[in-house]
């Protein structure tokens, strides 16, 4: 019988944005098998749960990789530790090895022996070994009366242990991850890669077909992979680049499928997502909307600019500074849709209602009333309270620490900085200055003096008009009193003077390095004093943020004890996930749907030599209008490039495979769409689409667009 308040729950569970709906949630791979397979095989998955996390056998999840310990994802491929990933994942690495003689960026690289594989310092491939809930061993010690600091101290100690126990005796890495806002906690442990060589990769033409202005944008018709390949030392552990070291050889690789997709098929996506926050209040997403995507879009708007101008009139700027060109849009057009995607699906109203319902619910349970009175309200006021202290902390992160390089690469000399100030032994000081020696190589290879300082000028002009005085780091009283605010003026004198601005300067420093050479650089002096400006933003609202954390956690455990027929899936955290769903087309607009892939007819209708983003290179041009796809092509006869999946992905996810029913790998995850840019906050199943580059068509411009066939022979492909 459906009684009063049964109706409000069933209500409240329609409604409400953080409810499980079809195919949404990034799920836990050791859960999959409680939560998930059963409903997996009733829309066509073939395999098991064991087939895709097994601790003790080899399973799908031991083929899939975080790079760079979250950026990214890939997946081994061969039994020689063959990676694809996408093009902008291996972004970096391309561009550091692009030179105006050699010009990976533009023109590609397929290497034709190990031996020219590209070595990558610093880039990494870590392997999931197991996952397990810890909350019990986390929470020991601590129950409703622990205060929040003696509360964190406890955890700290427990979480200290379990890893301590994970990993003892053995080279694996673990760590413990907070989910549902600190209501469950799991332990990882990990086993990563440090020789990881780029093995081949298309030109930007195909790799980043499109852009900036098809980013985030469907119908795609982009070519974006990249491939490395993973080595380990002879005896099968992980190890620095050496000539010594071997291929990986892992414990699962996946096969490749040419069959294609049709609508409705099964999908599958394993990786390692970033962040979504769909369990907030509606007030933490007015903070989203107004303060942080606005930040972000004007200043990257400016910073972008300026890169721009530079990159249009020099070929050597444009190859160092492509990448981090590339680093900042991603996201400043992320923000734009992001904001969009708030109003049209009314997402701060439509959570406010679910509050107001939600509230009626704790008022009429005395239960309720006790343990979680007034915290609806409460996280409304505390996030009100909040606000400027969001904002400066927004600008902090954008224009200064995510502006200039100069005063990022400072703040990296902090270590050797201890390290002379302690007066460290000889030997701990020489390798601090290896290490920083080594940072300094890359970070002059991508790095200009003169469109630098015109950044800096920039952003601090706007943290200048933007952040009351009262609020701004003490660095802004100086130029004021001994520039007479001529930030200009400030910013000629500091990269004249500063061993961060020049390589011989910095050089000759580290020969011998005093930590009063480091105490008197004008960079090292503008760095700290932003850091003591973000530390004390910190400080000063600091037991502000404690309340704020200790007031989710109660409101997401509220939802969760009002709706107990539901399943929750946690946040993503960049921890490895899965995500199912199918093949699918979308009504973007009114009158307006978008068909579930596209074809190479789709590169040649967007071809404009006169703009850079859409340029074809003539040897791919030739291939596409003789229709020479080989085995490639689909049974309509068309090179198909791109399709889309409504399975749930965010940010970290770019690079993962895309596996059908059968787990064989038929794409490469690279984007989402831009009707549903604020799935992050709120998953949209009518919108949100994972557009995935075709593993046929990459396979077609290894094959015969850059005739590495033997790439093609190493890899296990299953043609029916």
């Amino acid at each position: 019988m459906l009684t009063k308040k049964n109706f409000k729950l069933l209500i409240l569970a329609l409604l409400w944005p953080g409810i499980m709906l079809a195919d949404e949630g990034m799920w836990l791979l050791s859960l999959v098998k409680k939560y998930n397979i059963e409903k997996m095989q009733q829309m066509g998955f073939k395999l098991s749960a064991d087939d895709i996390y097994s601790v003790n056998n080899a399973s799908i999840k031991d083929a899939i990789v975080s790079l760079d310990y979250g950026g990214c994802t890939a997946e081994i491929v061969s039994s020689k530790g063959l990676l694809f990933t996408n093009h902008h994942c291996g972004y970096d690495e391309i561009q550091a090895h692009s030179s105006l003689e050699h010009d990976y960026l533009k023109y590609g690289f397929w290497s034709q022996s190990l031996k020219e594989e590209l070595a990558n310092p610093g880039k990494t491939a870590t392997f999931l070994v197991r996952m397990e809930d810890v909350t019990e061993q986390v929470m020991n010690g601590i129950n409703t009366t622990t205060t929040g600091e003696k509360r964190a101290e406890l955890m700290d100690l427990n979480m200290a242990a379990i890893k301590l126990k994970a990993t003892e005796g053995s080279h694996y890495e673990a760590f413990v991850e907070s989910f549902f806002e600190g209501n469950q906690f799991f332990l990882f442990v990990t086993e990563t890669f440090k020789d990881v060589r780029l093995v081949g990769t298309p030109p930007e033409s195909i790799g980043k077909f499109g852009h900036d202005t098809d980013n985030w944008m469907y119908p795609r018709h982009t070519g974006d992979f990249s491939i490395f390949r993973v080595y380990m030392s002879p005896d099968g552990k992980p190890a620095e680049y050496s000539e010594k070291n071997i291929p990986y050889q892992p414990k699962k690789h996946l096969q490749i499928s040419l069959k294609g997709v049709n609508e409705n098929d099964f999908a599958m996506i394993l990786g390692y997502p970033g962040t979504t926050n769909r369990y907030l209040h509606s007030a933490a997403i007015k903070i989203i909307h107004e303060i942080q995507n606005p930040v972000r879009v004007e200043v990257r708007t400016a910073k972008q600019d300026i890169l721009k101008k530079y990159m249009n009139n020099s070929a050597e700027l444009q190859l160092k500074y492509s990448a981090k060109f590339a680093n900042s849009s991603n996201y400043w057009k992320y923000s734009i849709g992001q904001n969009k995607g708030i109003i049209s699906e009314n997402l701060i109203p439509q959570k406010k209602a679910i509050e107001q319902q939600m509230q009626k619910m704790i008022d009429e349970s005395d239960d309720l009333k006790l343990r979680y009175a007034d915290i609806i309200n409460e996280l409304n006021y505390y996030y009100f309270a909040s606000q400027k202290a969001e904002f400066v902390s927004a600008y902090l992160d954008e224009a200064i620490f995510g502006g200039s390089d100069i005063i990022i690469f400072a703040y990296n000399a902090l270590e050797l900085y201890a390290d002379l100030a302690q007066k460290s032994h000889k030997d701990s000081i020489n390798k601090r200055v290896e290490k920083f020696n080594e940072r300094a190589e890359k970070y002059f290879a991508d790095f200009d003096a003169n469109v630098d300082k015109e950044v800096l000028v920039k952003m601090l002009k706007m943290y200048s008009q933007s952040i009351e005085k009262e609020l701004q780091a003490d660095i802004m009283l100086q130029i004021n009193e001994s520039y007479q605010g001529n930030i200009q003026n400030y910013a000629n004198e500091l990269y004249t003077k500063s061993i961060f601005a020049d390589k011989a300067k910095l050089k000759k420093f580290l020969k011998k390095p005093k930590m009063e050479k480091l105490t008197n650089d004008p960079g090292f002096i503008l760095m700290v004093s932003f850091l003591n400006n973000y530390q004390g933003v910190y400080m000063a609202t600091e037991q502000l943020g404690q309340k704020k954390d200790s007031l989710n956690q109660l409101f997401v455990a509220l939802q969760m004890e009002l709706f107990p027929e539901k399943t929750f899936y946690p946040d993503a955290n960049s921890t490895m996930r899965l995500s199912y769903g199918k093949v699918s087309s979308y009504m973007a607009k009114d009158g307006i749907v978008y068909e579930h892939f596209t074809t190479h007819k789709g590169i040649l209708e967007k071809e404009d030599p006169n703009n850079p983003e859409f340029v074809v290179d003539p040897k791919l041009k030739e291939l596409l209008v003789n229709k020479d796809f080989g085995v490639y092509a689909d049974k309509d006869g068309s090179l198909h490039v791109c399709f889309i999946t409504d399975n749930d992905i965010t940010g970290g996810n770019s690079g993962s495979p895309t596996l059908n029913a059968n787990g064989e790998l038929i794409g490469l995850a690279f984007d989402g769409n831009w009707e549903a840019m604020s799935s992050d906050l709120s998953y949209i199943p009518k919108l949100q689409r994972t557009i995935v580059v075709d593993i046929r068509y990459v396979l077609f411009v290894i094959d015969k667009f850059a005739g590495a066939k033997h790439l093609i022979d190493e890899l296990d492909i299953v043609k029916e």
